[in-house]
């Protein structure tokens, strides 16, 4: 099979968007720390796609690296609402067109906003995000994640733990 075949819907829109990326397949990790091992990369440069529900049927994409965690005070500060949840697996899926843990901005089912925790940063530095399926990631620059999705770059995490 060739790799495009294999494609997710997350590979085929990331080309489509023109940027450079490498696909990294590998075994479904257990967490974000084994995924980033796997990968021979920092837990940090490890970025999950959390699905925000601003109101019904609105989300937000909220790309978080490793080792951090949402801020809910500071992202609805930013967001200007009181109320933010967390959709259910399904919710999710519905939303975005892809399953809990291979969740991407790339090939979502609709183009909900993103916001990239400030700590990404907007440079060269490579960043691994999900690639549509379970053990796929797309490892690229930020500065490219960032314009080929259009994310805001603020600070909406704090350190885990």
């Amino acid at each position: 099979m060739s790799d495009a075949e294999r494609d997710t819907p997350g590979i085929a829109a990331a080309r489509a968007s023109g940027v450079p990326f490498d696909v990294m397949r590998t075994e479904r990790a257990r967490s974000a720390a084994e995924s980033a091992e796997r990968q021979g990369i920092e837990l940090h440069q490890l970025l999950r796609t959390i699905v925000v529900r601003l109101a019904s049927d609105e989300y937000v994409l909220v790309l978080v690296p490793g080792g951090r965690r949402i801020d809910w005070p500071k992202l609805r500060i930013h967001l200007g609402t009181r109320r933010l949840s967390l959709p259910d697996a399904e919710e999710a899926r519905e939303a975005t067109g892809y399953e809990r843990g291979a969740i991407t901005p790339f090939g979502a089912t609709h183009a909900w906003p993103v916001i990239a925790d400030a700590s990404v940063g907007d440079g060269d530095d490579t960043v691994a995000i999900g690639g549509g399926g379970h053990g796929v990631n797309l490892h690229l620059r930020a500065a490219d994640l960032l314009a080929a999705t259009g994310a805001e770059l603020v600070d909406v995490t704090e350190p885990e733990g």
